[in-house]
């Protein structure tokens, strides 16, 4: 496949783009920029470095990826943003690079969709099949598990997790773990139930489902402190691995999780 950059674009000479590449009109590709094969990046985006992208990556106008950090520790330090495959950075994505207080880095997985206006902070981890709704905003230091979905106008504090197939309602606002699995909604965010929509959807059986079900009754409905329902969860673990999620949600908790 040929590589197309449109005459009015500006791509610095250090930047590296494998075969197949799109770049659209006035876009800026900086230094220390790697764009992976079959990438389509639309017109007035606005890619830094150092910040490598994987293959079939497409973004949309006026998205701006790897930043440097607004964070006052940040002193121009040579940190970095990764990005995997199959990803949809929609119409004015920020997304910025990491800090040297933290990781170094801030790393997107695979096929995530991440829609118009939403924010990703410097040191966030984001990890695949995951949806970002339009105005989500997640500062510094978030990590979002594979398959969770925040609703709009969501707003994630840092140091946050966002657990394995959560759900987020609009205009969350998040200032503790969300464990795999469960929807929170308000402001503040409190947990609601499991998002048993989702797990459906995606080839969860109903016996899986219901046995979930009884996980979250453990930890928001019998009264149990963290410890307790995490004792709880460990016995139940021996009727399916799909409470590992759970329990790994508890145990990497260092917020505390919604309630």
């Amino acid at each position: 496949m040929q590589t197309t950059i449109h005459p009015t674009a500006i791509v610095d000479e250090s930047a590296v783009l494998g075969s197949g590449v799109s770049i659209g009109p006035y876009t800026i590709v900086g230094p220390q920029v790697e764009i992976g094969n079959g990438c389509e990046i639309a017109s007035h985006v606005v890619l830094s470095g150092p910040t490598t992208l994987g293959s079939n990556n497409r973004i949309y106008q006026f998205a701006t990826v790897g930043q440097d950090t607004p964070d006052k520790k940040y002193k121009g330090e040579n940190t970095t943003l990764v990005i995997g495959d199959n990803n949809v950075i929609r119409e004015g994505v920020t997304i910025h690079r990491g800090t040297v207080q933290d990781r170094g880095e801030t790393t997107i997985g695979n096929d995530n969709l991440i829609m118009a206006y939403a924010h990703v902070g410097h040191d966030s981890v984001i990890g695949s099949h995951t949806i970002l709704v339009n105005n989500v905003a997640l500062a510094g230091h978030v990590q979002v598990r594979d398959w969770a979905i925040l609703g709009g106008f969501t707003m994630v504090h840092q140091y946050c997790s966002i657990g394995e197939h959560a759900f987020t309602g609009m205009g969350a606002a998040i200032g503790k773990d969300v464990p795999a699995y469960v929807m929170v909604a308000g402001h503040p965010a409190e947990a609601k139930t499991i998002n048993a929509e989702g797990l459906r959807r995606r080839g969860f059986s109903r016996e899986e489902i219901s046995l979930i079900s009884k996980a979250y009754k453990m930890v928001y409905r019998r009264g149990l402190t963290l410890q307790e329902a995490l004792e709880a969860l460990i016995e139940l673990r021996e009727e399916s691995p799909v409470i590992q999620p759970w329990i790994d949600s508890l145990k990497s908790s260092s917020r505390g999780i919604v309630r």
